[in-house]
């Protein structure tokens, strides 16, 4: 082989290197996130976050978002199962509250129907009331909560999510029938976050990231966090350190369409591997206090089945469900 020939031989393999590069990008050139919830909520935060990340990194080339909110995500759960079966270029995001919604409402279609992709984060709840009320730390809110269960209205998620769980615990670990806590469930987190600030409800519970902003704008005063110990970058006492034996994780994860191939499924769940290891995501990830919880794939999927018979415990422990 001349120099010529050596020449054109390599510039056609980098080539086809390139080309095979782009081609990883290209496959999505629009991936679509189905979030069953309303706008403004944690899923809906996590799933707009990934598409930006991905379409900054080329990964994807655009995303498209359909939003079906209710109930924890059971009624977009069958929409999603019987639209995109067999879809590969569609995630759904869901989490710990799916699961909780799933087991409380009795829900026909459950996980088992979509394809288990990656755990991505977690994130600890906050309990929370508006700037102007006269709870002032969380041994106030416990106070009234003794005195008279009813007068405390806690909103949050949909009923056996995990914002409910944690109202519920709470509520146990200081000594009240969980069972007479007054919920009041929200299809959204834009819904619920206008209730707490409007004065509607006595308090709020949902995932640290969707209160910051109103906390760090002083309309809202945080009382507690669910953490094991005290958060970096989160000014807020955990629930145990005031007395009150109680933590909680909210995991979020996405799935893929019912009946993918082996193919389909490796390769979305190599996308979500390559974006939690870029810089972006992990930029978002601290900037909005989300703990990494990266799981991908099979372990997944058996991590899964094992949270499923806990929460279900949990929900029975609580009368839940």
């Amino acid at each position: 082989m001349n120099r010529r020939e050596f020449m054109a031989s390599a510039g056609a393999l980098a080539f086809v290197a390139a080309s095979s590069g782009m081609g990883f990008a290209q496959e999505f050139k629009q991936l679509e996130f189905f979030v069953p919830a309303a706008p403004g909520g944690g899923w809906d935060q996590t799933a707009r976050v990934m598409g930006d990340v991905l379409a900054k990194t080329g990964k994807i080339g655009n995303a498209r978002f359909t939003n079906v909110g209710g109930a924890g995500g059971t009624i977009g759960l069958p929409q999603f199962v019987n639209q995109y079966k067999g879809k590969g270029d569609a995630l759904m995001v869901g989490g710990m509250v799916m699961v909780g919604a799933i087991i409380t409402n009795k829900s026909p279609v459950d996980l088992s129907a979509v394809t288990p992709i990656a755990r991505l984060t977690g994130e600890y709840l906050a309990v929370v009331v508006p700037a102007n009320s006269p709870i002032q730390t969380l041994a106030d809110l416990v106070e009234q909560l003794k005195k008279d269960v009813g007068s405390v209205s806690w909103a949050g998620g949909s009923a056996g999510g995990s914002d409910h769980i944690l109202a519920g615990m709470i509520a146990k670990a200081v000594g009240v029938n969980p069972v007479d806590v007054a919920y009041v469930a929200f299809a959204g987190g834009g819904e619920a976050l206008a209730a707490i600030m409007g004065g509607q409800v006595t308090c709020g519970v949902s995932g640290w990231g969707e209160f910051s902003e109103q906390v760090a704008a002083g309309t809202l005063r945080v009382l507690a966090i669910s953490a094991p110990e005290r958060v970096e970058g989160i000014d807020a006492p955990t629930l145990k350190e005031q007395g009150v034996d109680v933590e909680l994780l909210n995991w979020r994860a996405v799935f893929g369409a019912p009946g993918l191939s082996a193919e389909q499924t490796d390769t979305l769940v190599k996308l979500m591997s390559d974006m939690t290891e870029t810089a972006e995501w992990k930029e978002e990830l601290a900037k909005r206090s989300w703990t990494p919880l990266y799981l991908g794939g099979d372990e997944f999927a058996a991590y899964l089945k094992e949270d499923i018979e806990r929460i279900r415990g949990i929900l029975v422990d609580l009368g839940l469900a």
